[in-house]
Parts: C-alpha cells; structure tokens; sequence
C-alpha cells in the first residue's frame, strides 16, 4: 500500500513590505530628530546658563514738558 504525504500549499500573510518600510522611516526620522534635539540638549545639560548684567543701569524717569 502506497503511502500519501498531504502537503498544504503555504499560506501568504499577505504582507507585502509596507509595514518594513514604515518602519525604515521612522527610525530615520527619530535618529534625525535626535541628532537636530537630543545632542545638543545632551551637551548642554552640565553647563550653567551666561547672565549678561551690566554694571551701571541708567534709569531716567524726569520727563519734561
């Protein structure tokens, strides 16, 4: 008696490389917003902030009429 393998035909997902390309252009934009935001934020972080003051402020409130 002869034996019968039945092999199903593979089944497809229906994927068709979208979800990979969504993908692509996230993390493109996320690495491009991290080099524009996140490095020189991260550069920053340990420095104090310059205050400008000078040293004589003239301040005339005469008015004349």
């Amino acid at each position: 008696m002869a034996t019968i393998v039945n092999n199903p035909a593979p089944t497809t997902d229906g994927g068709n490389g979208m979800g990979f390309f969504f993908g692509a252009v996230l993390l493109i934009l996320f690495l491009v917003l991290f080099f524009y935001y996140g490095l020189p934020y991260f550069r920053n972080v340990g420095q104090a902030p310059q205050i400008n003051v000078p040293g004589k402020i003239d301040v005339n409130v005469n008015q004349t009429k």
